[in-house]
């Protein structure tokens, strides 16, 4: 049985890919957008009218997702100062403090990348844990347990610098 929503989908494919690496200058970054695109087309094919243009309903779910990941990597840019900066912010201007935070920044970095990034979106990014999910793309349980995990070893670690 023919499924025109899918079949149009599929025409459209190259298209969608083009813009997709228009949009991102990035093969893979092209090939990412295209699917979560596709995805999201795909949960929400209720919402698209039949006999309505497909490919710029598909385009405009592209570009919106685009533009809510440029946001998204501009904030989390722009969350982070130089080194020295956040030295001195609510610190006393004491050794101490700047050999906790060395500690903290080394620990991070043994961590393993998929910790790691749970660690960095939820404690120190404050998203929250489906935001999270959503940008690491996983459900929520395994970024639950990722970030358990990462804090745990976090901590450890932080045990052993003291």
């Amino acid at each position: 049985m023919a499924d025109p929503f899918a079949d149009g989908i599929l025409a459209l494919l190259p298209r969608l890919r083009r813009f997709a690496a228009g949009l991102s200058r990035d093969a893979v970054a092209a090939d990412d957008l295209c699917q979560t695109a596709i995805e999201r087309a795909l949960r929400s094919r209720a919402q698209w009218t039949a006999g309505t243009r497909l490919d710029s309903w598909m385009y405009r779910i592209m570009r919106n997702i685009w533009i809510d990941e440029v946001r998204a990597s501009t904030r989390r840019a722009q969350s982070f100062v130089e080194e020295e900066a956040g030295l001195g912010i609510g610190a006393s201007g004491g050794q101490e403090e700047s050999a906790m935070l060395g500690d903290v920044d080394k620990a991070l970095a043994r961590l393993p990348d998929e910790q790691r990034e749970a660690v960095l979106l939820v404690m120190v990014e404050g998203w929250s844990y489906k935001e999270a999910a959503e940008i690491v793309g996983c459900p929520v349980g395994t970024l639950n347990s990722r970030l358990v995990r990462g804090r745990d070893a976090l901590m450890a670690l932080l045990g052993e610098a003291a």
